[in-house]
């Protein structure tokens, strides 16, 4: 009887799984470095680190790229968006259960570009275990949530 419904189970869990279609995986970063103002662009630091994030997604890199309406974000994706030809998605960065609606909608790797304030919650959203409060002086770091909610912390510049 047990191993009746072991079978069982295994069937439906086969009948429901998409064969191979992977699960997306979530990349969410903060905007790199700031200049000053109201809406502040990148600074130099910030516009050569946005040519490395350019280069730096090897295997897997996102077929979509949400950022948030902030002209620093918008700095940060452009040199990699250009890369790949892409268009950038905006998103309202008070609004993240909105955000994660959209994207859990894509079937592909996502890349976020976020603040300070946002990306806890973000990371957190799509299952992964999202970073203690990051600080103003925080930049670089890149999460990718992947299936199952597994985290990885990397970073733009090793």
């Amino acid at each position: 009887m047990r191993l009746l419904r072991l079978v069982v189970l295994l069937a439906l869990g086969l009948a429901t799984a998409s064969p191979g279609v992977a699960a997306p995986v979530y990349y969410v970063m903060r905007h790199l470095q700031k200049g000053e103002g109201q809406d502040p662009p990148l600074s130099p630091q910030g516009q050569a680190d946005a040519v490395l994030l350019s280069r730096w997604f090897k295997s897997d890199p996102p077929k979509a790229i949400y950022v948030s309406t902030t002209r620093r974000a918008h700095e940060t994706a452009a040199p990699l968006a250009a890369r790949l030809r892409l268009s950038v998605k905006d998103y309202d960065p008070l609004d993240t259960p909105a955000l994660i609606a959209r994207v859990r909608q894509e079937k592909c790797t996502v890349l976020i570009v976020g603040h300070s304030n946002t990306v806890p919650d973000i990371v957190e959203a799509l299952g992964g275990v999202g970073p203690k409060a990051l600080l103003d002086s925080d930049y670089g770091g890149i999460w990718r949530v992947g299936p199952g909610g597994k985290t990885k912390m990397e970073t733009l510049v090793p």
